[in-house]
């Protein structure tokens, strides 16, 4: 048992040393859409896999920049795209490794979900059976040529061309009428006062 927990401590003490022993480097870069040229992708999610799942966040405008280790993996998280991962690159000259991340959208359909007002089949029996219909296009002309509409749109409604022509057309008719009649003067009342007036008058320069 002692032999086991001391091979056991050795390999722990080995892969940590293994670690210490990854030299450092500086990693930095922009995150764009896959699917767009030239849009960033901002507030990614940043996880180091290799080094206690370390996170780090994107910036606004998708930079970002942190000290990883050579061969450390990365993934690159954000709503609405597909995870990626990333490997930093061993033996780096400069101790700097600068690349540009493009992660590509994830469209996720969802299960359809209907939302119902009743909270019973009693409910919607009611309401089924209480609904007012709406008219039909029969029913909605047969509505719009009643008497009672015709009689509404009469009041409401201007005369057109052909019914002022009429009037005026009848008005017309009427003047000529009347400038052409002879008018009896026995059957006008007030003409009686100066037919007595003239009889009267003559009697006296008789």
């Amino acid at each position: 048992m002692k032999k086991l927990i001391g091979i056991l401590l050795m390999f722990v003490s080995l892969s940590a040393i293994a670690q210490k022993e990854k030299p450092l480097v500086q990693f930095t870069g922009v995150i764009h859409n896959a699917d767009s040229a030239g849009v960033v992708v901002p507030y990614v999610t940043i996880t180091n896999n290799s080094y206690r799942n370390a996170t780090t966040v994107a910036s606004y405008n998708g930079y970002f920049s942190f000290v990883v280790h050579e061969q450390d993996t990365l993934t690159f998280t954000a709503v609405g795209y597909s995870p990626l991962q990333v490997v930093i690159p061993a033996n780096l000259a400069n101790k700097s490794y600068t690349t540009q991340i493009k992660i590509k959208p994830q469209i996720t359909n969802l299960p359809v979900f209907r939302v119902f007002p009743w909270a019973t089949t009693d409910e919607f029996r009611r309401d089924f059976v209480t609904a007012k219909l709406a008219d039909d296009d029969l029913e909605i002309a047969r509505k719009n040529i009643s008497r009672a509409s015709i009689a509404a749109l009469t009041t409401s409604l201007p005369r057109d061309g052909q019914e002022i022509q009429a009037a005026n057309a009848g008005q017309m008719h009427t003047n000529i009428v009347n400038s052409h009649s002879i008018t009896n003067p026995l059957l006008n009342p007030l003409a009686w006062g100066s037919l007595i007036k003239t009889i009267t008058d003559g009697d006296k320069k008789n």
